[in-house]
């Protein structure tokens, strides 16, 4: 009989979320025992690879749909701010990391950035001028600047501008000190520093069974994808960041908290291109507004991104479908996903969502020509020779019961939590990694909840706005932002 062995943290998945909480919980409990258990033969291979995302670090700078336009007409900064401040404590963490040794020079996974948003035609231009107002006075989006200047626009973006109509009105936002972040690449160092306070990953090992036991522990039922051979697990807590694969384990583990639940994957696509000269000419990372019909994370954008120390420049992402709930998984992801409680959700979200489906199916099926031409809208002197046409990661949005809505599709994140706080995973995608630190706080908040107290010294000594609002004090907020900033190198 394969011997059991018992650990006190079983983190399945090795993307930026279990890299998270592992490197938290190594540092709050350092005697806890702590394995990782990734089904591929490498961590931070599916959603946290650098070229499954758009490295953006989502601080609500430049994404316009953080901020949609209300019915009458005016526009709220209150979500834009909660991401921000989410956001910042993702950067304080890191910025801990960096000034105690435990995480190497910043711009091996993080490098300053402008964040802008751009649009063209005198509706958007409105939202866009309304938006800069209500902006204007937030401590954390100091420094923004607003331009209705095609002068000034094509200096803080050449390529936005050179070749575009002149008589076409066009307005953009700019906040220099914007990030561009390699997720891949701060995960592997995640995993590095937990190992070595005595975290142990296990690559090439698949959750097979998920039990919860009379003592209140977990029966994890492993197979190692190489040799085959079976591993066994008893551990006091579980947490299944498994990206698109954690609907299918949490489902397995029986928990009752996950009924309702269903996912609607959504495939991706991006242009990129290294050519110098255009890669030396854009150094920004500029948002529009998305299509209708489109999903929140379809808006287009134009970024500069940096890989393994290399510039290139994206542009993306179009949309598309497959059943697949992970890159490299199988088509029967959304099939197997449904199940008699949740498919009166899914049925719901299907009929109520018609207008996405449409847009995914003209996605889908969207010529090279037509890609280019979504290209030219941001840069109109764009030849298709230049760019090559990758895939992206997948994303799940996650599809739940509204007591008062009925089945609705999520843009967000969403927190299950089950067995008595025993057992947590994560559904969903944007903003995902950037604020990946105060979503795993809320997991240990959830989960350990008379710990807490003991913890929150440790806390506070590594991410000094805990417990608080940067924005409720201006003088605070500029001080955490200069401070993040001359650590991380990320000032404007």
């Amino acid at each position: 009989m394969t011997a059991v062995e018992t650990v006190d943290v079983a983190l399945v998945g090795g993307g930026i979320m279990s890299a998270t909480l592992g490197s938290l919980l190594s540092r709050l409990e350092p005697s806890w025992r702590i394995r990782v258990y990734e089904r591929l033969g490498e961590v931070a291979q599916e959603s946290s690879s650098a070229w499954n995302n758009a490295g953006t670090g989502h601080a609500a700078l430049c994404e316009l749909n953080y901020m949609p336009e209300n019915p009458d007409g005016t526009v709220s900064a209150d979500k834009a701010v909660a991401i921000n401040e989410q956001f910042q404590v993702s950067l304080q963490y890191w910025a801990h990391l960096v000034s105690a040794g435990e995480l190497p020079e910043p711009s091996s996974f993080i490098n300053q950035t402008p964040h802008m948003s751009f649009v063209t035609g005198e509706a958007n231009i409105e939202y866009l001028r309304k938006r800069f107002a209500v902006l204007a006075d937030e401590p954390l989006f100091a420094g923004m600047q607003y331009s209705e200047d095609p002068a000034q626009i094509a200096e803080w973006a050449p390529l936005l501008m050179a070749k575009r109509n002149p008589r076409e009105l066009v307005a953009a936002t700019r906040v220099a000190a914007g990030t561009d972040v390699d997720f891949g690449s701060l995960t592997r160092l995640l995993f590095r520093d937990m190992s070595s306070r005595g975290a142990t990953i296990h690559t090439n090992h698949r959750v097979v069974g998920l039990k919860r036991q009379t003592d209140g522990s977990w029966h994890l039922k492993l197979q190692h994808t190489v040799g085959r051979t079976p591993v066994r697990v008893r551990a006091r807590f579980v947490f299944v960041g498994a990206g698109g694969g954690a609907l299918a384990l949490l489902q397995h583990s029986g928990i009752p908290e996950i009924r309702g639940f269903g996912g609607f994957p959504i495939s991706g696509k991006f242009l990129r291109t290294s050519n110098s000269k255009l890669v030396a000419a854009h150094r920004a990372k500029v948002y529009g507004k998305a299509a209708v019909g489109a999903p929140p994370m379809s808006v287009p954008h134009f970024d500069t991104r940096v890989v393994g120390g290399q510039a290139a420049l994206l542009f993306g992402p179009y949309a598309g479908f497959t059943p697949k709930f992970l890159k490299n998984s199988t088509w029967c992801d959304l099939p197997f996903s449904v199940r008699f409680h949740n498919i009166g959700t899914m049925l719901q979200v299907g009929v109520r969502n018609i207008p996405l489906v449409k847009y995914l199916w003209g996605e889908v099926f969207a010529s090279r020509s037509a890609q280019i031409a979504a290209l030219r809208e941001f840069m109109p002197a764009a030849q298709s020779q230049d760019w090559e046409l990758i895939s992206a990661g997948q994303r799940v949005q996650v599809m739940k019961h509204d007591p008062d809505r009925g089945g609705v599709l999520q843009f967000g994140t969403e927190v299950i939590t089950g067995g008595q706080g025993t057992i947590a995973g994560l559904l969903g995608a944007s903003p995902g990694a950037s604020t990946a630190v105060p979503i795993m706080l809320d997991v240990l908040a959830r989960c350990f909840p008379d710990r807490m107290e003991n913890w929150s010294s440790v806390l506070r000594s590594m991410i000094p706005s805990y417990g608080t609002r940067l924005s409720d004090d201006p003088g605070v907020a500029a001080a955490s932002l200069a401070r993040t900033a001359k650590v991380l190198g990320i000032s404007g």
